[in-house]
């Protein structure tokens, strides 16, 4: 139980992600995803920018760690730009589905990356957990996630989840012992860099005089809570964890959203929804204990 400060950790930063899709929700429609994506890095690379050069030591570490933070960050950008250029054909139940594969798939390249054994056991809590998110996400009703279909979108978004586990695994392949603070203020430079760059290729405008004052709360909770302090704490409990228990965490993501909108929305959850949270809380417990410290 040595480790239970990251697992808490884990805990908090899957309800802050879980948060940020409120705050994506009312932003929707008023900048476009990509310029949203690059404000959120620039504005959380700001925030942390003072605490870089406060100490000559760091930017000296921030010039070695940055090679390798701009491939993490590619993983990074690349996932959200497969989600966006998703949802053009694609519904947001059909990513949701999708991106249930996330920890599986993670724990396939921990296996073969970090020689961490997949066992049948295992195979089936992380099919159960997979069943009882996409419950979760499809509100209980068992004809939505039947009458699911697939499309060019979806292959694209499998492609995102596929990047994402890369930069999960990046993180703890490319981990020198530097401070995660350069490594993140590194990995949201090279973030900056390459949503300029998508900005550029598919021709978006940035249309940051849209966020009205009503609306810059929501763009602060995405850049500090949802950026800046979730990238640091993903970074901080996959060194230490490994990316496979990270990545369980996961399987919670929808309980929490569900949770924040009863909260926040008065959105109540319908009682056909309680079983695929009690399942999806139980199998995220016992990927915990089962999978090896990577």
């Amino acid at each position: 139980m040595k480790d239970i400060k990251y697992h808490l950790l884990s805990l908090l930063v899957t309800a802050l992600v879980a948060g940020s899709f409120l705050s994506s929700a009312e932003l929707s429609g008023v900048v476009n995803p990509f310029s949203l994506t690059l404000l959120r890095f620039l504005l959380a690379a700001l925030m942390l920018l003072p605490f870089i050069l406060i100490r000559p030591q760091r930017v000296e570490v921030a010039k070695r760690v940055f090679p390798r933070s701009l491939l993490m960050s590619l993983f990074f950008s690349v996932f959200f730009i497969c989600m966006f250029e998703a949802l053009n054909t694609t519904t947001p139940l059909n990513t949701g589905t999708l991106y249930t594969l996330v920890p599986f798939i993670t724990a396939l390249a921990g296996s073969l990356i970090f020689k961490q054994r997949l066992s049948l056991k295992l195979f089936g809590v992380y099919i159960l957990a997979a069943v009882g998110t996409c419950w979760v996400v499809a509100k209980g009703e068992l004809s939505v996630l039947l009458a699911l279909g697939f499309n060019q979108g979806d292959f694209i978004f499998l492609l995102g989840c596929i990047s994402m586990v890369f930069f999960s695994v990046s993180m703890k392949m490319l981990n020198r012992g530097e401070e995660s603070l350069v490594t993140v203020f590194c990995i949201l430079v090279g973030g900056i860099i390459w949503m300029t760059l998508a900005l550029i290729v598919f021709q978006q405008p940035l249309g940051w005089s849209a966020i009205t004052i009503g609306l810059a709360a929501h763009m602060m909770y995405l850049a500090f809570f949802a950026t800046l302090v979730s990238t640091y704490i993903i970074h901080t409990t996959t060194v230490v964890l490994g990316p496979t228990k990270v990545m369980a965490y996961i399987y919670l993501s929808p309980v929490f959203v569900a949770i924040i909108m009863f909260i926040f929305k008065g959105q109540h959850i319908p009682i056909a929804v309680y079983p695929g949270i009690i399942l999806s809380v139980v199998c995220t417990i016992l990927l915990q204990v089962f999978n090896r410290r990577t």
